[in-house]
Formats: structure tokens, sequence, C-alpha cells
């Protein structure tokens, strides 16, 4: 080979170059999503579905990517396709079984049950009304939320570390706490003067009182030594809140906040079902009525997804926020 010139050796070295290896989950992940859309296309439809030759399409569209992702990815860059791989092989599979026995079968029958065309359907033409209802949504969780996290983060300090706070109000906190936020629908939806203020009101209470809860627990649980060694060095009380117990406290906090976001979520829904011009919950109860049930597992998969969102938004920021933990805890 050394006599060979340097052209040649170019040559010479790509053909005997290995090929890439297959990432097998990506290869089986397109199996199951080309089994979705060749089963669409060709088994028959007990009722006639709407978006069916779309749901087809894009099922294929996702194999071939599949597919090409199985024989084109370097391995040194797979770590993320080989972390979710299983998992895109049994959502394949699920929508496979999901479309069989609803659309195909008929085993989950009309209109209780729809099959993933009927929720692609649904928001391909509907996604207007949609919009708007995430955007209703989005603004009464918006304000609900972040009002009921910071009184109820403020409320926290000040039951941890003040014993005359916690004296009155530690008391009142056990004894609302237990209380689901939407036991409070009829109080609320009669003191405020509308609906979308009654309606923040609960949000906010059932997202503040966890993150109060767990922020008083955290602050309360400080080690003593540490605000004995700042009052020697003449720190103020000012200074050892913000300095030592609210860092130390932040790991319970963002405990009650993910509590917190999940409670708010199951209130609002409620919240929006009682008087709600529009959003998500409205949207629900709206299409329930009619019997429009594909709608209705439309706006759960939304709410899913963006509760799945927020959740790994408030991950994120407590991975950034708590990293001086890592290596200690």
């Amino acid at each position: 080979m050394s006599d060979l010139p340097e052209s040649g050796r170019g040559v010479y070295a790509s053909a005997t170059r290995l090929p890439l290896p297959i990432w097998r989950d990506g290869l089986l992940a397109a199996l199951a999503w080309g089994s979705v859309s060749v089963a669409t296309l060709i088994l028959p439809d007990v009722i006639q579905w709407g978006a069916t030759g779309t749901f087809a399409a894009l099922t294929g569209t996702v194999a071939a990517i599949f597919l090409a992702l199985a024989f084109t990815v370097p391995p040194g860059q797979r770590s993320t396709l080989r972390h979710y791989g299983p998992w895109f092989i049994v959502l394949g599979l699920w929508l496979l079984l999901w479309e069989v026995i609803t659309a195909k079968l008929g085993w989950l029958p009309k209109p209780f049950f729809s099959p993933p065309q009927g929720l692609l359907h649904v928001y391909m033409t509907d996604w207007d009304r949609l919009l708007i209802c995430i955007a209703y949504t989005g603004r009464l969780w918006g304000l609900g939320f972040f009002i009921g996290i910071s009184a109820g983060f403020l409320a926290g300090v000040g039951l941890g570390w003040s014993k005359r706070f916690a004296y009155w109000g530690m008391p009142v906190l056990k004894l609302i706490g237990p209380v689901p936020a939407s036991a409070w629908i009829p109080c609320a939806f009669f003191i405020f003067p509308s609906t979308f203020q009654a309606s923040v009101f609960l949000v906010a209470l059932a997202s503040g009182i966890p993150v109060a809860i767990l922020t008083a627990s955290g602050i309360s649980q400080v080690n003593r030594a540490f605000y004995d060694v700042a009052r020697t060095l003449g720190a103020s009380n000012r200074w050892q809140v913000t300095k030592i117990a609210i860092p130390a406290a932040l790991p319970n906090v963002f405990v009650g906040l993910f509590m917190g976001l999940y409670y708010s979520f199951a209130v609002l829904v409620v919240a929006e079902m009682l008087g709600a011009k529009f959003g998500l919950g409205w949207y629900l109860q709206f299409n329930t009525a009619y019997s429009a049930y594909a709608n209705v597992y439309a706006a759960l998969i939304v709410m899913a997804l963006i509760c799945a969102g927020l959740v790994k938004l408030l991950f994120l920021i407590r991975d950034r926020m708590l990293g001086w933990q890592k290596g200690i805890l």
C-alpha cells in the first residue's frame, strides 16, 4: 500500500472502511410505525373516519425517518436515540393496536372511543378553537399559579422563620391545607365578582398551599449552628434569611412547586368547567355534552403534553438552581 499514490490511498481507505453498525431499535421502530401505516391503508374500516389517509401518510413518514436514522446516524451520536429507542417501538405498537381494535375491528365502538386518525382529524379541523382554549387556559393558569406560589413561598418563609408568625399561621394552614381546593368553589364564586377571578383564586390556593408547607418545613429544618455562626460574625436577620434559610430550603421548595403544579392543573379543569366561556376545561365539558369524545381525548392529550412540558421546564430550573448539590446529596 505504501507504493500507491496519494489519490490511490484515499480510494483504498474508503473502499476498506467498515459500514456503520445498524441502530437496532430504530429498525424495529421503523417496522412498528410502518405496520401502522400499512394496516391503516389496507385493512377495511368498520366505520369511516376522517383523516385516515393523512394518518397513514404521517406514520409512514415517521417510519421512513426511523429507517434512515437506523443506517445513517453514527454510533457516537446515538445516546439520546438509544435512550428513547424502546419508547419509539412501544409507541408504534400501541398505535397499531389502537388502530386495529377501534377502526378495523370495532371492539371499542364509536362514539365512546376514537381511533388515532379521529384525534388527528380533530387537530386538523378544530385547531383554531383549540388554540383559543389553550390561550385562555394559559392565562388563567399562569396568573393563578404564579400568584399562588409567590404567596405560598412568602408565607412559608414567615412560618419557618418566625415563631410568632407560625403560632398564628400554622394552625390556619393545617386547617385549610387538607381541604381540596375544589371544595372552596361555592365560596369562591360567591365572594369574587367574576368567574375568572374565582378560578384564579382556586388555582392559586391549590398551588400555594403545598409550597407554603414545604417551604416552612425546609426552613425549620436548617441546622441552627449556621445561624449561630452568622450571628457571631454580625449577620442581620435579613441576611440570614436570604443567604442561609432560603438556599437551604430550596430542595423542599421545589418539591412544593411540583406538587402545586399538579394540583393546579386538576383544579384548573374543574374551575373552567363551572363558568368559563373558553379554556380546555370548558372544551372538555362542551364536547362531552355533545358526545364528541374524539375532541375530548384530543384536548386531554394537549393538556397532558402542556403539563409534561411544564414539569420538564421546572426540572431544568431546579437542576440549574441546585447545581451546588451535585456530589453532596
